[in-house]
């Protein structure tokens, strides 16, 4: 597996590479939703997205990198959808909850392609670590705005907390995935950390 990282929206200096960048990951998920982790091909992925082979390899080196990123993006569609409404409850456990809730709906309700970025997301390595930061960061993002809304200065303990739970969530998902949980379970489960890491 390559050490090079994949390049961002940031890296792309032009409108062509963003668009580029942006065919790649729709043709990722595509791919993903179709058939879960095998279904994702480098080669199967470049002619989706209708780009040369070695393109493809210089925008991501793996197919690791290729579904970390494309979970990064589904984390930022899932931030975009809660918009800047006021998120629904009286408390953090509560409004957290429903971030998680509703997150993890999206990602049952395709289970092929919940399969896939979780596969990866276990499967990455040292190799994967700038890309596994930015979903962390998104994720940690969507729980504190949850926690806290509308304050932009967050303590070190919120940070950690909000790390904390999005931990617990995405091993609950890959207990889910991997069969080993039931969608049941594996809300319960979140659920419970939420409530007792905030105790409110």
């Amino acid at each position: 597996m390559s050490s090079t990282n994949s390049l961002t929206v940031e890296d792309l200096g032009s409108a062509a590479q963003r668009d580029r960048r942006k065919r790649i990951l729709d043709a990722t998920i595509a791919l993903a939703t179709q058939g879960g982790f095998d279904a994702v091909q480098m080669r199967a992925v470049a002619e989706q997205a209708d780009v040369a082979l070695g393109t493809l390899y210089r925008y991501f080196p793996s197919k690791i990198h290729l579904l970390v990123s494309a979970l990064g993006r589904e984390f930022e569609r899932a931030s975009a959808s809660l918009g800047d409404k006021p998120i629904p409850g009286d408390t953090a456990s509560e409004r957290v909850i429903y971030v998680l809730r509703r997150t993890t709906r999206g990602l049952q309700g395709d289970p092929h392609l919940a399969e896939a970025l979780t596969r990866a997301f276990m499967f990455a390595d040292a190799s994967v670590q700038a890309e596994i930061h930015t979903v962390g960061m998104l994720l940690t993002r969507m729980l504190t705005r949850a926690m806290h809304p509308g304050q932009t200065e967050l303590t070190d303990d919120d940070v950690a907390i909000a790390r904390v739970i999005g931990d617990v969530w995405l091993s609950t998902l890959v207990g889910w995935v991997t069969g080993r949980t039931s969608a049941a379970d594996t809300a319960a489960q979140m659920e419970k950390a939420v409530h007792l890491l905030l105790r409110d």
